[in-house]
């Protein structure tokens, strides 16, 4: 008897399941929605290690012992509050969880707002919200609804310990969890005072403002952030490239910037600046 073909696993999709880093559930009124979430942020960074330059041996980094200044191994290392100084209440991770059982498993909806009156300046990270099995349904649903209200659905996350902030928003056929400052985490700028007071007394002038407008018509197109990338990394991955063909020790020459003497005077021309820059905006276009 010829053994039965073995289904054909998705590698992926099983390891998306073992990598989610929150699994629970989404709640609006009776509805109880199981999910799991996975970062929609890719990490581009370069990592650069830390080198001693006297004999090119790596720098760790060392968590210790205070006290006897013996390497401490992860698993011996607990948090702890200090209630008052020099004294401290032990903290294990059954203990974050036990604390509110429902908020670290569930993210429960408290209510829905209009998408276009949240404030940018509360987005913060997000997250891609995926459905366990027996969640398919409740998820489409929560993400048509959202669609054709143009609504987003505000809740309560706890990642980490952390109690956060979130709006659950409909992409294509996706939901996504946009993390969000609280109120009291972002500075108004009635509150900022960030401008001196001769900055707000500075006038501009109608044909300054008329020009500008000008240069913003003429540079405005349709939103493609495909079309913009981070030049600065691959001006650094050209760089360590031609250090490793010349070897390390090898001298890079300087590159002088351009235009630096332009701006080295306090009184600018900004007629004259904005007409060139929409001289050379017309003719890239």
């Amino acid at each position: 008897m010829k053994p039965k073909p073995r289904k054909k696993v998705d590698e992926k999709k099983t390891l998306s399941h073992q990598r989610g880093l929150w699994r629970g559930s989404v709640s609006f009124g009776l509805v109880n929605i199981p999910v799991y979430l996975e970062s929609a942020q890719q990490e581009k960074k370069l990592h650069f290690r830390l080198i001693d330059k006297r004999d090119n041996a790596p720098i760790g980094y060392r968590q210790f012992n205070k006290l006897t200044g013996e390497e401490v191994s992860r698993n011996s290392i607990v948090k702890a509050y200090e209630y008052k100084k020099g004294q401290y209440v032990l903290m294990s991770e059954a203990d974050f969880k036990k604390a509110n059982v429902k908020a670290t498993r569930t993210i429960d909806i408290e209510s829905f707002v209009d998408l276009k009156e949240i404030d940018p300046m509360f987005f913060e990270r997000p997250y891609y919200i995926i459905p366990q099995a027996g969640g398919e349904k409740g998820y489409v649903l929560l993400c048509e609804v959202l669609k054709r209200s143009n609504r987003a659905a505000i809740a309560k996350i706890v990642l980490h310990t952390v109690q956060h902030l979130v709006a659950i928003i409909p992409r294509e056929d996706y939901l996504i969890l946009e993390i969000l400052r609280f109120a009291s985490e972002v500075k108004e700028a009635s509150d900022a005072q960030l401008l001196e007071p001769t900055v707000r007394e500075v006038k501009v002038s109608p044909r300054e403002i008329s020009i500008a407008e000008q240069l913003v018509d003429g540079m405005s197109g349709d939103w493609n952030p495909r079309q913009y990338h981070d030049t600065y990394r691959d001006d650094l991955m050209r760089l360590i490239k031609i250090k490793i063909k010349r070897g390390a020790t090898a001298a890079v020459e300087e590159v002088e910037l351009a235009g630096e003497d332009e701006f080295a005077t306090n009184v600018i021309d900004f007629t004259a600046l904005l007409k060139k820059s929409l001289s050379a905006a017309k003719m890239k276009r």
